[in-house]
């Protein structure tokens, strides 16, 4: 009897193994290069959103297949011609059609993340980025400016202009701001304060900023001041040697300052409400990651573990993508350790912990919940 695999299983399998689109028109609204999630598209399987790689080498060789979906975004993924899941594909953000004041289109201010979260990078450059001895391997923050996709700085006005009519117009409930690395010990977060408090004057929406650990730690309680709801320092990756060799310059910031800048930033922003992102699949093993977990999660830390998607043009286009099977191995204890910590994404007020797309985590820490 064939047996139709989980929601989390789906989701593992799609997001490992990436998806050819057999019609153009399906890859409408999927996004190529930035900061990421890049060369995905968003799809909703049994009723959950998640990104999926579409424009990767991984997707190019797909064992899956999208048909091309009806008038109603309704489509069928297939896997060696029969029939491997029933799944939905979002429709155009309706504020995609709009231009700013001073005549930018909307989608190089901001886009559509998941189903309903806005995200942007406000600054599109970082001192990391211009040295390949320094840059994040896996990084493609500079592809879409260079493409002309986007703006090299987003203005206060503009990202205020373009949140709220994404809010009236479709219903977008939280918004990412990330930013590239800038010169000084902010590292961004003087950026991210004036962007949030243009947003909070025009629109009631929920924030989560993102940027590595500045050297003062006052800068957490002015953020949050500003309107900022949660706060994302990423990782990527867990253990020294892996860091050093991924992302040589970003390690330069070692995990001691994260830890430390973690346990600042939480009685701030609130238990849950800090959060940071870890690449499966860069080296780390498993073990390494749920230690690492444990130990976030002890702080009040929320680990977003996601699988990493080697993404065309970058040094790491040709590193492969983690197995569903190693995914799973991760996921699945780790959010039985959430669930028992009261640590959920359905807590996060803002951010890709809330939106969850860009991993199988939420879907499986509902299972946990619904067998407590």
């Amino acid at each position: 009897m064939n047996i139709r695999p989980s929601t989390e299983h789906l989701i593992n399998a799609l997001q490992s193994s990436g998806l050819r689109l057999t019609d153009p028109k399906a890859g409408v609204g999927s996004r190529r290069g930035g900061a990421g999630p890049s060369d995905h598209k968003a799809i909703v399987i049994d009723g959950i959103t998640a990104m999926v790689p579409v424009h990767t080498a991984l997707a190019f060789d797909s064992p899956f297949v999208a048909e091309a979906p009806d008038a109603a975004g309704n489509s069928r993924i297939l896997r060696d011609g029969a029939v491997f899941a029933s799944v939905g594909f979002p429709k155009r953000p309706r504020f995609y059609d709009l231009t700013t004041a001073d005549g930018v289109p909307y989608p190089k201010i901001a886009v559509l993340h998941g189903r309903d979260v806005l995200a942007t990078t406000v600054l599109q450059t970082c001192i990391r980025y211009r040295s390949r001895t320094k840059t994040c391997q896996f990084c493609a923050i500079g592809q879409s400016l260079s493409a002309g996709r986007t703006l090299e700085r987003k203005t206060p006005a503009q990202l205020a202009e373009v949140a709220k009519a994404a809010v009236e117009l479709d219903n977008v409930k939280h918004m990412v701001l990330t930013t590239g690395t800038p010169p000084g010990d902010d590292r961004g977060a003087a950026i991210l304060i004036e962007s949030a408090l243009a947003i909070k004057a025009a629109v009631d929406l929920p924030i989560q900023g993102q940027c590595e650990p500045p050297d003062d730690d006052a800068w957490f309680a002015r953020m949050h001041d500003a309107g900022i709801d949660t706060l994302g320092m990423h990782l990527e990756a867990v253990t020294p040697s892996v860091r050093a060799r991924i992302m040589p310059g970003k390690a330069s910031v070692g995990l001691s300052r994260y830890f430390d800048a973690f346990a600042a930033a939480v009685p701030v922003f609130g238990r849950g409400q800090v959060s940071t992102y870890i690449l499966a699949g860069l080296g780390d093993t498993r073990d390494a990651i749920l230690e690492m977990a444990e130990r976030l999660i002890g702080l009040g830390v929320y680990p977003f573990v996601v699988p990493f998607v080697p993404i065309s043009g970058t040094p790491l286009e040709g590193h492969p993508a983690p197995s569903a099977d190693f995914m799973h191995a991760i996921l699945s204890p780790l959010a039985t350790m959430l669930v028992k910590a009261g640590l959920l994404a359905t807590d996060i007020k803002a951010g890709c912990g809330r939106c969850g797309a860009c991993s199988a985590l939420s879907t499986y820490e509902r299972g946990r919940s619904n067998d407590d």
